[in-house]
């Protein structure tokens, strides 16, 4: 078991309920996995430096997380296919 920080980008075309649900289903893709969300922080909306995928901004969200690297990996494969995620990068967390 580590601890690791999960850091997405949601496009900023989601309204609030989408967005919530949204949230809400990465997340659930993490307690399928045995993974424990520890801490979420939702930075918001904010502009990017330059533009991804044709968008100019995006909406934050960072996760603490605590579980195996078998349910790290299957979130980041369940996250590359959803087209609402711009962005994401998985670090291990320090301590």
């Amino acid at each position: 078991m580590g601890k690791y920080e999960i850091m997405y980008i949601l496009t900023a075309t989601l309204d609030d309920e989408a967005r919530k649900a949204e949230i809400s289903k990465l997340q659930g893709i993490l307690d399928e996995n045995k993974v424990s969300v520890i801490d979420t922080k939702e930075w918001g909306l904010r502009d990017f430096a330059y533009p991804i995928k044709k968008q100019l901004k995006g909406y934050y969200v960072i996760l603490t997380v605590n579980g195996g690297i078998e349910g790290i990996r299957e979130f980041e494969r369940l996250v590359r296919l959803d087209n609402n995620v711009l962005r994401h990068l998985i670090t291990v967390a320090q301590e």
